[in-house]
């Protein structure tokens, strides 16, 4: 039951997919971060499926790109965008460790956050407009799927900026042995399912994530003194739109040899 109650927690906090309740203790979300990958796997279900219907009904590229770009705002609610906001306004502060974790705590976004995201916004519906091949489509959308497993790595492995928040309501109560065993299996066999599908789409969007990952941990140490909440989902966001870019990439270039 243990198991079930953490899958259900996962789903509570990071999706709002409608789930049963179940009490918020220690206990409940032992293995939570083993299952946030599932979160991603629904996104990237959804994202295939939508993908199949345009197709086959002949739905044009930009309306295709627009919905691809909602779908996991509304399975998640929104709460990674929210972590991405939050960290570019406090980064753009260039203020003390200090100051920009208070930056972060505050619910209100800055006109700095702002532009970011909508520039973040067009440019993942313009990449998604530009997506034509089903391995692309699939390997974007096992990318749901890998961002969540290595931003769970990242929970149990990085050192925590401060003693509280949501981040650390489902790292400190984690079974970190088991949780970075199956998050790496989940890593593993994303990309051999990426590599699968395209090998040069699946190897550019391999890269496109280490690179990502390195820079997370980088940038969270350097400005913050480690990761928190807001922290993972500003490392969720980027390595999405880095999925895409990459992926985008792979794709023209594969069709340049096939030519």
């Amino acid at each position: 039951m243990i198991i079930l109650r953490s899958l259900v927690s996962a789903f509570l906090m990071y999706s709002r997919i409608p789930m049963p309740q179940v009490e918020w203790k220690d206990e409940n979300r032992r293995y939570s971060l083993c299952f946030f990958p599932f979160v991603g796997a629904v996104i990237g279900l959804l994202f295939i499926l939508w993908r199949y219907f345009c197709a086959w009904f002949g739905i044009g590229n930009f309306l295709a790109g627009a919905v691809s770009m909602i779908i996991p705002i509304l399975i998640t609610g929104g709460i990674h965008l929210d972590g991405f906001c939050d960290v570019v306004d406090a980064k753009s502060s260039f203020g003390g460790r200090v100051k920009k974790l208070e930056i972060m705590s505050d619910p209100h976004i800055g006109s700095f956050a702002a532009m970011r995201l909508c520039i973040y916004l067009i440019l993942q519906t313009a990449l998604l407009c530009e997506v034509e091949n089903i391995s692309t489509i699939i390997i974007i959308a096992v990318g749901f799927v890998l961002s969540r497993a290595l931003s769970g790595i990242a929970a149990v492995t990085f050192k925590n900026a401060k003693s509280g928040g949501s981040l650390q309501e489902f790292s400190n109560p984690a079974h970190k042995k088991i949780t970075l065993f199956t998050l790496s299996i989940i890593v593993i066999l994303c990309v051999v399912a990426m590599s699968f599908q395209n090998v040069i789409s699946g190897v550019s969007v391999i890269i496109g994530t280490i690179l990502c990952f390195a820079y997370y941990r980088f940038s969270a140490y350097k400005n913050f003194g480690g990761i928190t909440g807001d922290l993972a989902g500003w490392f969720l966001q980027l390595c999405e739109i880095s999925i895409l870019i990459f992926a985008v990439i792979g794709e023209k270039i594969s069709g340049v040899f096939v030519l």
